[in-house]
């Protein structure tokens, strides 16, 4: 009979000590909903009273049916638990389970609390106590347990069994700097289950400082701990924690894990793993990691002709999981090195179908060779790719002609005198013979300047006509320039990825000795790909 594995989320704590991101309370809302769709048993909403967002969230948490927690610290040294405000604060956030961090390396016990071990094992004990008394499910966070355990593992089991005996539900190791590999991992989980803590009653909360998190952790569900922790998209301090949007797909699609075990993950919610990986992104204004297992955009990407003529026979030739099972979608990029079974194929995924021997297949090869000599690169832009293909068997409709576009840059002062950069961008498009004119500015809310190439995108997207209302949820998510060759004729390749509102995502490329040039290009085929994928009639 498989075994029950519970999962532990902490992208809004731990997560959300990633440099360079700070959460809103409504965007931990959100996130909080999306992780309770997917089936987490356990949601950790951060730490009240540590700061204003938390406090504000925890005081409007989203009703969830995974339990949601809150995080603290053990109390401190010389006062009770019921007198001190620190933990207070985190009692009174109301929720159904608390999560408290505690020393177990007697080091950190000494030069950080600068407390006695003994006074440190009576501040487990009477925290966890207190929690239970007020009826809370009780987690004990082991900091450092495994240098602890490595330094001294009697102290280290110690502080584990003095929260288990006060009643806490989950004794979780943590391996707080991400040094310790898997084997060391499992050797000692194993150990910690012989020292008394039971299987059923622990959990594994790993960094990733080696590369190491998601293994680790898959070790120490090897050894018996029966909670993982983690984090969506390995969020995380430093290097980040285990990702689970890696660990759900591989417990429930990878033996032994799927026959050995299970967990509340739904039926049909790891099809919407990509999505969900990839809203994150778009909460953090990042572009998402291409290479992420299971949800990055190349996880099935086909670039050798080989391997794309042996995936049109049977994908499972080069492909470890269907990738529709996670939400995502084989891709058979374009490049220089692509044959023409590359070429029907990626054609054919994009729904242009070509009958084998086309005279046009050859062209487009030639063509895709020729550009990416000039600097073009289809392999990471295949919206551009799929125009160049359609543009050469007759079958683009333009939409709309650019007549001219003009950007400025001016250094104006402001109103409150401070000298200030304004981008200002003109675009002249025909539209079935009526021109229409378009000016815009690059300045936010803030009024800060984002640069000519925003201020191009304004205006170009600003007054589409007919097309308009099919392009009023496209946003440009992330932008990428690289200068091709050297000297002063030097080109200038631009990738743009676009997304609308629907969760579609795209690439589009611009080459040119001029980045505003090669920039408008790729705003250009940005428009077009998705007027053409929206099924826009054309004027």
């Amino acid at each position: 009979m498989s075994q029950r594995l519970y999962l532990y989320d902490t992208t809004l704590r731990d997560g959300q000590q990633t440099q360079g991101v700070q959460f809103s309370a409504a965007e931990k809302t959100e996130i909080a909903e999306i992780l309770d769709r997917l089936g987490l048993d356990y949601i950790e909403g951060g730490w009240p009273g540590a700061n204003p967002t938390d406090s504000d969230f925890f005081a409007t948490a989203p009703n969830t049916r995974a339990t949601m927690t809150a995080f603290g610290m053990t109390k401190r040294a010389g006062r009770s638990a019921e007198n001190d405000d620190v933990l207070a604060a985190v009692m009174n956030a109301g929720t159904g389970a608390v999560c408290l961090v505690g020393k177990t390396h007697p080091f950190h016990v000494r030069e950080a609390l600068g407390v006695s071990l003994d006074e440190n094992l009576e501040n487990i004990r009477a925290s966890v106590a207190h929690l239970v008394a007020q009826g809370r499910e009780a987690l004990f966070d082991a900091e450092h347990f495994f240098d602890g355990y490595a330094d001294d593992p009697d102290y280290a089991l110690t502080c584990l069994r003095t929260a288990l005996q006060a009643g806490a539900r989950w004794i979780v190791l943590c391996d707080t700097n991400g040094g310790t590999l898997p084997a060391r991992v499992a050797e000692i989980t194993r150990a910690v289950i012989a020292g008394g803590i039971p299987g059923d009653r622990l959990g594994i909360h790993c960094h990733d400082d080696t590369g190491n998190a998601v293994a680790c952790t898959l070790a120490a569900v090897d050894a018996g701990a029966r909670q993982i922790q983690g984090t969506l998209n390995g969020l995380g301090e430093r290097c980040g924690n285990a990702s689970l949007t890696t660990l759900i797909p591989t417990l429930l699609l990878k033996e032994p894990y799927r026959s050995g075990f299970r967990t509340g993950v739904p039926a049909g919610a790891l099809a919407d793993l990509t999505r969900i990986s990839r809203r994150l992104d778009e909460i953090l204004n990042r572009a998402p990691a291409r290479e992420a297992p299971y949800v990055g955009t190349s996880a099935f990407a086909h670039k050798a002709g080989l391997h794309a003529s042996a995936i049109l026979k049977n994908p499972a030739t080069y492909e470890h999981i269907d990738p529709e099972t996670v939400g995502n979608a084989r891709i058979i990029p374009m490049s220089n090195q692509a044959g023409q079974s590359n070429l029907r194929a990626r054609l054919s995924d994009a729904g242009i179908e070509v009958e084998r021997g086309d005279p046009a297949l050859a062209r487009i090869l030639d063509l895709v060779k020729t550009r990416e000599d000039a600097g073009y690169a289809y392999d990471g832009a295949q919206a551009s790719f799929e125009l160049l293909a359609l543009a050469e068997l007759g079958r683009l409709h333009p939409f709309f002609s650019v007549e001219r576009y003009r950007v400025t840059v001016e250094r104006r002062r402001n109103a409150m005198g401070k000298r200030i950069s304004v981008s200002e961008a003109v675009v002249v498009v025909d539209i079935a013979g009526e021109r229409m004119l378009s000016v815009s500015e690059s300045m936010d809310e803030d009024g800060h300047d984002r640069g000519p190439v925003n201020a191009l995108w304004r205006a170009l997207a600003k007054d589409l006509g007919p097309y308009q209302a099919a392009i009023d949820d496209m946003h440009l998510v992330d932008f990428r320039v690289r200068i091709t060759g050297g000297g002063t004729d030097a080109a200038t390749r631009v990738i743009i990825d676009s997304a609308d509102g629907q969760g579609h995502r795209w690439s589009t490329v611009g080459v040119s000795p001029n980045i505003v040039d090669a920039s408008f290009e790729a705003l250009v085929d940005a428009i077009r790909w998705k007027l053409i994928r929206d099924g826009v009639a054309a004027q």
